[in-house]
């Protein structure tokens, strides 16, 4: 099944999807160094690296949402959906967490709360990701898959 935003028969939503995950499990990894006696520096890695999740997010959001408008009614559709809602609602979370940590006290609990559970939602979402590529060949241009390598001797694979 294949979706339609690409760059050069590349799909877009999964090129940009590792710089949030990245950028907020960086700031959950700043905010342990931090809560672990570390520098209080951490405290700003976190947020600053929040905030580049934040719109990094957004900005793969993008080419996700129209990916999934294009989408027929499926079981595809129902797991996208379900990943869709994960990644709204991590994001929903980054967004109120980065607020409070705005102009609040970098030792308090509740937005340290947030980042965990934000980042439990994105493995979650990350899963539901996989399974649409692996399981249901989401972003999957199968005459690619099955072609030969030119110039080898192998076969196609049929699926």
């Amino acid at each position: 099944m294949k979706d339609r935003i690409r760059f050069k028969n590349h799909p877009i939503h999964p090129m940009l999807i590792p710089l949030p995950i990245g950028l907020w499990i960086f700031s959950l990894a700043a905010d342990i160094i931090f809560r672990a006696g570390g520098n209080p520096s951490w405290s700003t890695v976190a947020y600053y690296s929040m905030a580049g999740g934040i719109l990094g997010a957004i900005l793969a959001a993008i080419p996700g949402f129209l990916d999934y408008l294009d989408m027929g009614p499926s079981r595809v559709k129902q797991v996208a959906t379900q990943h869709m809602l994960l990644n709204v609602g991590a994001l929903v979370l980054f967004i109120i967490n980065f607020m409070i940590r705005g102009g609040g006290d970098p030792t308090a609990v509740t937005p340290f709360v947030l980042s965990i559970i934000g980042v439990l939602g994105i493995i979650a979402s990350g899963w539901l990701g996989g399974h649409m590529v692996y399981v249901h060949g989401m972003a999957v241009d199968e005459t690619e898959v099955c072609a030969p390598v030119e110039g080898s001797h192998a076969h196609a694979v049929k699926r």
